[in-house]
């Protein structure tokens, strides 16, 4: 099973030089095996993962995972090459019972005048719809994925992800309580071989004491995500949704002092791919 970050950041989209070795854009998360693609979120990250999939010899076949639909998670849909082929085949999970009316609705509902020109009925992939639902797993290929709730406004669904005798957790947006492991989303967290986790803001910042005060915006401090993660029992950290007034050396340098808590944490970047074997889980690229 292998991991690959195409979009890292929260909130909004960001650029120039400071922000270019962790990476601009919104969340999306590419995981494969055997031939299966899992692509979690279509942030603005969804855009080059469109194009790199067009370079490729196949038709474009794969399933699309929704941890809820604010509008970072959405955004890069509409911008994504293969959607708009006849010979693409997409599998769309929202979040929720009616989670695939609702995610048809959204992007039918930001591909419209005055936010956009062309409607999503012009895309001529053919999609199909379905709901993601807490603690009911489903499978692709060789993944079993299970969908489980996460408290943050309106919602969210975090995935874990087994394939290979490995799984890696995806845990994005979600407002941790305290240092430890939200009472629903405990059991799907442990154990994780590679544990994607919102570390969006800093233990100042969420108690307002540099800037407005963040506590209950549904995003968690990098201390906590790595307290956290220790309580879990993960093999490994990837520290996610990095704030967008966040610099690169800002986020090595709460990376560092979160390995305070967990030795094993690293911030998520795009471009970085990482192998998950029964033998060992390492970043190759």
């Amino acid at each position: 099973m292998e991991v690959r970050f195409w979009g890292v950041r929260g909130s909004v989209a960001v650029g120039g030089s400071s922000f270019a070795r962790i990476g601009g854009n919104t969340s999306c998360v590419e995981v494969t095996s055997g031939g299966e693609r899992l692509v979690l979120d279509a942030g603005t990250g969804l855009r080059g993962l469109g194009d790199e999939l067009l370079r490729g010899p196949q038709p474009v076949r794969l399933t699309m995972l929704w941890s809820h639909l604010h509008w970072d998670h959405v955004q890069g849909f509409p911008f994504f090459s293969p959607a708009w082929l006849p010979t693409t085949r997409l599998t769309l999970y929202g979040p929720g019972q009616d989670g695939d009316l609702r995610l048809r609705d959204t992007l039918a509902q930001q591909m419209t005048p005055p936010t956009f020109p062309v409607p999503l009925h012009c895309m001529a992939s053919r999609m199909d719809f379905r709901p993601a639902l807490h603690a009911e797993p489903f499978e692709v290929g060789p993944f079993r994925v299970t969908p489980f709730e996460l408290p943050h406004p309106q919602g969210c669904l975090g995935y874990r992800v087994e394939a290979d005798g490995q799984s890696f957790v995806y845990a994005t947006d979600v407002e941790l309580p305290g240092d430890s492991l939200p009472t629903r989303a405990a059991p799907y967290m442990e154990g994780a071989d590679a544990l994607c986790l919102d570390a969006q803001y800093t233990q100042a910042e969420y108690e307002g004491k540099s800037g407005p005060i963040r506590r209950g915006w549904g995003h968690s401090t990098v201390p906590d995500a790595a307290r956290v993660a220790a309580r879990a029992g993960a093999r490994r950290l990837l520290l996610f949704h990095h704030d967008p007034a966040r610099t690169d050396d800002q986020v090595e340098m709460l990376a560092e002092e979160a390995r305070g808590w967990f030795k094993s944490t690293e911030p998520a970047r795009e471009g970085k791919r990482i192998l998950l074997s029964p033998s060992h889980a390492s970043a190759v690229a």
